[in-house]
């Protein structure tokens, strides 16, 4: 992934529904996952030149096998939004709302310390000198990195309404 242009399209990028001219503009918060092949490739930044979006970056990493995750803020129009969704899709990226949020099992957990390793932003971490894992709800960037790490199942995605993504 291109991070080159990610200072300038910040600077542009503002949160939750703006109004520029009289056009109605979206916010959302996707989950990116780009395959081996794409990751290297300016694609969000192409979302800025080619689709008039505008983003904010919130997690991004590369996992072991070289696929990308990238979780942002993306805005812009529902007809530039919808189409900058679609270019990324054609580039083999996996697009998924994030419209859902990270929530622990408390009575599955062993405290076992496993989701702590993968957590890019701190929201799970060992509490010492007692060992105990706590979950810090507001760092969680979704990611759900943890999801798959933890033995127990004790994470797991919900939902947090139920609306369709181009709704």
């Amino acid at each position: 992934m291109d991070f080159n242009c990610h200072y300038v399209a910040r600077l542009f990028c503002d949160y939750g529904i703006r109004y520029a001219g009289g056009l109605d503009m979206h916010s959302k918060i996707l989950i990116l996952r780009f395959p081996r092949t794409e990751v290297q490739k300016p694609l969000v930044c192409n979302l800025v030149k080619r689709f008039d979006l505008t983003f904010n970056i919130l997690n991004a990493t590369i996992l072991p096998r070289k696929e990308g995750v990238m979780v942002l803020e993306l805005s812009g129009s529902r007809k530039n939004f919808k189409e900058g969704v679609n270019y990324l899709k054609s580039q083999g990226v996996s697009v998924k709302n994030a419209s859902q949020e990270v929530k622990r099992i408390n009575n599955r957990c062993t405290h076992c310390g496993a989701c702590t390793a993968v957590c890019p932003t701190g929201a799970l971490s060992v509490q010492r000198p007692e060992m105990r894992v706590e979950f810090d709800q507001q760092k969680c960037s979704v990611c759900e990195l943890c999801i798959p790490a933890c033995p127990t199942r004790a994470m797991e995605a919900r939902p947090t309404r139920n609306q369709s993504f181009f709704e």
